[in-house]
């Protein structure tokens, strides 16, 4: 890592700021060559973490490019631990370009994507969790999102799994030692009654963590909500209403819907993935036809389904078919159009219904929405409120290590218990151990590394 990576981090585009970043040994002397400070002053003069006015040049021409801030972090009390410089320009798109070109051009490289952020983890200041936390942050879609993530980025689930693996250190030293001195008999009775007592608190530690890993799941990713039904029951009012825009086109010209629309929305701290469909019916039209092809591909991929009759009419035999659809699908019915006279057989619904629940909306007047919604959160965390400060699994990879490592746990739980050899259980001791340090990032191969930290925008 001994060379200086470069890059713009800020987004591109218009904007009151954009912010050119160098990070690595070569990052002041860089500056020095393109930034002219007010007179008297160098970039090596210049006292860390402060901001100073002045201008970058074109060193070739004496050109001035861009008026300035320059910020100047000497490391290691820096985000990549390294000697860090940052320009920050007016955020045109020209100007910010050009400046990057300069650093370039006297000894920069252009950084990779996510480079900054993965060199603060394997220079140490930050463990694997907390560099993907970082991710989870920028792509945050609620509060509740923003707030895992950064539980996590200041080292929260990091802390526990350390945690974790000093009992575990404690557990194999007791059967080290206890295979260093098999002559005693009642130490090996003495040995297995312990790790059997601290094995038990660190399964129930794992297990803890497993059970937050679906809703650390729907608060990052969101529900994939398919909004279904015949068509003209209200499906895309009901989009606009939840988006509370006029997102999808609304007229009482059925099949006016053709294609899947998608749109997030923040329901009551959950993200939801709405997708509004064409409504399902026999068509003979060829592009309804494909509406209604990728609505039910929608509906068989969906998390939650939200499927809408029209209250005003009376159940029909396509409305019996879709209802079909829905058997095994987290569903909400929605009885739509409360606003006008109801003639659906309530009572057929319900029997049709797979338990799913049912509410009543009108779409014109906004009854039920909130009720809607209520339900929307309670399907999935119960109505319960969770704490801030709670930790949570929100990240495929460290679900399946702590999975892994929960099954090696319970495999020397079970030789243990079993009263074979304690030296037999050591195998199954060492890769739990081993595992759960995957999920910091020990044992972590460059594979791995270099995959996850691709996923990260350039600048960061």
């Amino acid at each position: 890592m001994s060379e200086t990576i470069c890059a713009i981090s800020t987004a591109l585009g218009e904007g009151a700021i954009g912010i050119v970043r160098l990070s690595g040994d070569e990052a002041f002397s860089i500056a020095e060559k393109i930034v002219r400070l007010p007179k008297g002053k160098t970039v090596e003069s210049l006292a860390s973490h402060t901001i100073n006015y002045g201008n970058v040049v074109d060193p070739a021409t004496n050109e001035k490019i861009e008026e300035i801030m320059l910020v100047k972090m000497v490391g290691p009390r820096t985000y990549t631990t390294e000697d860090v410089i940052e320009i920050n320009c007016h955020g045109g798109i020209i100007t910010i370009q050009k400046v990057l070109a300069l650093c370039l051009e006297h000894g920069a490289r252009m950084a990779e994507p996510g480079e900054f952020t993965k060199r603060a983890f394997l220079n140490g200041r930050i463990d694997l969790t907390q560099a993907e936390a970082v991710i989870d942050f920028i792509k945050s879609k609620t509060d509740e999102a923003s707030q895992i993530a950064n539980n996590q980025m200041q080292g929260r689930l990091s802390t526990l799994i350390k945690r974790l693996r000093a009992e575990i250190l404690d557990i194999l030293t007791v059967v080290e030692v206890n295979i260093d001195y098999p002559e005693y008999d009642d130490l090996e009775i003495e040995t297995t009654k312990t790790i059997l007592e601290k094995s038990t608190s660190i399964r129930n530690s794992l297990e803890s963590l497993l059970e937050t890993s679906k809703q650390g799941k729907i608060i990052k990713e969101g529900i994939n909500t398919a909004i279904i039904g015949r068509p003209n029951v209200g499906k895309s009012s009901l989009l606009n209403n939840l988006l509370q825009e006029n997102k999808a086109i609304v007229t009482d010209i059925a099949g006016t819907t053709r294609d899947v629309l998608e749109e997030y929305v923040n329901i009551k701290g959950v993200p939801i993935k709405l997708i509004d469909t064409a409504g399902i019916r026999e068509t003979d039209d060829i592009v309804e036809q494909i509406g209604v092809k990728r609505s039910k591909e929608a509906l068989e991929k969906a998390d939650l389904v939200l499927f809408l009759l029209n209250s005003s009419e009376e159940l029909t035999e396509d409305d019996k078919e879709l209802l079909k659809l829905t058997e095994g699908k987290t569903t909400i019915v929605i009885l739509n159009k409360l606003d006008l006279e109801t003639k659906i057989d309530i009572a057929e619904v319900e029997k049709l219904a797979y338990n799913h629940p049912i509410i009543k909306t009108s779409m014109t007047t906004y009854k039920g929405i909130d009720e809607l919604e209520k339900n929307i959160r309670d399907l999935f965390f119960g109505g319960a409120a969770r704490p801030k400060d709670a930790t949570y699994l929100s990240n495929t990879r460290q679900i399946n290590l702590i999975q892994r490592a929960l099954t090696s746990l319970n495999d020397a739980i079970g030789a243990a218990e079993m009263g074979l050899e304690v030296d037999m259980v050591l195998i199954d001791y060492t890769n739990t151990f081993n595992l759960l340090g995957e999920v910091i990032g020990e044992n972590s191969g460059d594979e791995l590394i270099n995959e996850l930290f691709s996923r990260f925008c350039l600048g960061k």
